[in-house]
């Protein structure tokens, strides 16, 4: 179960923190000006349908609870605190101080409320847990800290299922109560009394709860009945069922996990690493120098992009998940290191074509379909290529890496593993010659 946990945390650490800061992670870029987008829920004095400004989450899932389990309920979410910059008169935007700019902004503080109830008891009335976060405010140096009064309430309850197969549905609701009410308020202003990037996470000692993508056949009505508005729940630790659910406000499958390769937050789980990795190489002297200034933890960013050697960088590089050899057999390889798995060797692997076996090594002849997705394929057609790899995706198909044997960049290219990929009914094999 802590393992599971750990999971959970780190998934919704990185929930918490999706677009806090983009790249270039500095406050004067216009990205970084119309912030918090994820599980924003307002006060209620800000809360309105007609401009998609929210102060409630519902989330409904299945659970089969064991005898006298205990249900284990934790609400995260970020607060955020206004960071001031004093110069001994008064607040400015930004200041120097020993040639180290400080610039104004809002940082976040993390918050976790726990609750811990038997599943027993769920079933025979609704449990609420109302909470109180107090304001805050500290200062240190030319800095002034201010976060405001936050007040929320969890209602919890577990209703027995229809039908022979037992089983609940357990019903969250988390609302954000603040009594923050001034008469014009501005979004900005909103923003630091509302719970920010807010979702759950449950847990279960005994028994387990069902996937909501890919439930038993049994409980597929049930989960069609179930309601769930701006947050999902996934299952973590396994994809049919587990003891731990994350309820988040970015839809995400089952048993998601945290690349291996990834160095670091990077704020942008809809980028590739390497691509904003490399970006941030890219940035001047000055860009840094304001990314530091904007926030610590762009400052993170941009000290460990500078220290990163180049092995660490390479790990970015071309990773192939979930890879099936013909056999059908699962793999999670590098393609270019076979021996990192015996199930897949693109060196030696092949398929059948024509009543040919066709493997790395063999030249064919390109035959491109005409419903390719890039058009440009069809000026290959009738050129020799040279197969550098037999591979399967996760639905089972088989693709041919290839080279153009008259492409002057094909030895980068296959340095690089970066090769071009047709279908079985798309080469023709030419015997006669092999390397």
């Amino acid at each position: 179960m802590s393992t599971v946990l750990e999971q959970a945390k780190a998934i919704g650490d990185a929930v918490l923190y999706e677009g806090y800061l983009l790249y270039p992670y500095r406050a004067s870029a216009a990205k970084n000006r119309m912030r918090w987008q994820w599980g924003v829920l307002m006060p209620p004095s800000f809360a309105s349908d007609d401009i998609g400004e929210y102060s409630t989450a519902h989330t409904e899932c299945l659970l089969e609870p064991g005898s006298h389990a205990m249900l284990h309920l934790k609400i995260r979410f970020l607060r955020a605190q206004a960071r001031l910059v004093h110069n001994g008169q008064r607040f400015v935007d930004s200041l120097t101080v020993d040639g180290v700019e400080h610039t104004a902004w809002d940082e976040a503080v993390e918050q976790e409320i726990d609750l811990v109830v038997p599943a027993a008891e769920l079933l025979a009335q609704r449990v609420e847990l109302p909470f109180t976060v107090p304001a805050a405010e500290s200062a240190e140096g030319c800095f002034v800290r201010r976060t405001q009064e936050l007040s929320g309430l969890l209602t919890a309850r577990l209703d027995s299922l229809d039908g022979p197969f037992g089983g609940t549905r357990l019903t969250l609701d988390l609302a954000n109560t603040s009594t923050w009410a001034p008469p014009d308020p501005t979004r900005e202003q909103a923003l630091h009394h509302a719970l920010l990037a807010a979702h759950l996470v449950c847990s279960v000692d005994a028994g387990h709860f069902l996937s909501m993508l890919d439930p038993p056949e049994w409980a597929k009505p049930a989960v069609a009945a179930c309601v769930n508005e701006r947050i999902w729940p996934i299952l973590i630790g396994d994809e049919h069922r587990s003891q731990a659910v994350l309820a988040s406000p970015i839809i995400l499958y089952d048993n998601p996990t945290i690349a291996a390769e990834s160095q670091g937050e990077l704020f942008d789980g809809t980028e590739i690493d390497e691509i904003l990795t490399l970006r941030t190489m890219a940035m001047t002297d000055e860009e840094k120098r304001q990314a530091r200034a904007t926030d610590p933890r762009a400052r993170e960013i941009v000290d460990r992009v500078d220290s990163m050697p180049q092995e660490l960088l390479d790990r970015l590089h071309g990773t192939v998940r979930y890879l099936r050899s013909v056999t059908g057999e699962p793999a999670e390889v590098p393609w270019w290191d076979p021996g990192a798995d015996e199930s897949v060797s693109p060196e030696t692997d092949s398929v059948t074509v024509a009543g040919i076996a066709v493997a790395a090594g063999a030249k064919v002849r390109l035959n491109p379909g005409l419903k390719r997705s890039d058009a440009q394929d069809m000026f290959l057609t009738g050129r020799i290529a040279t197969v550098r790899a037999v591979l399967s995706d996760v639905d089972g198909e088989t693709h041919i890496a290839v080279t153009v044997d008259d492409d002057p960049a094909a030895d980068l290219q296959t340095t690089h593993g970066r090769f071009r990929y047709f279908s079985p009914d798309e080469i023709e094999p030419i015997l006669e010659a092999r390397q």
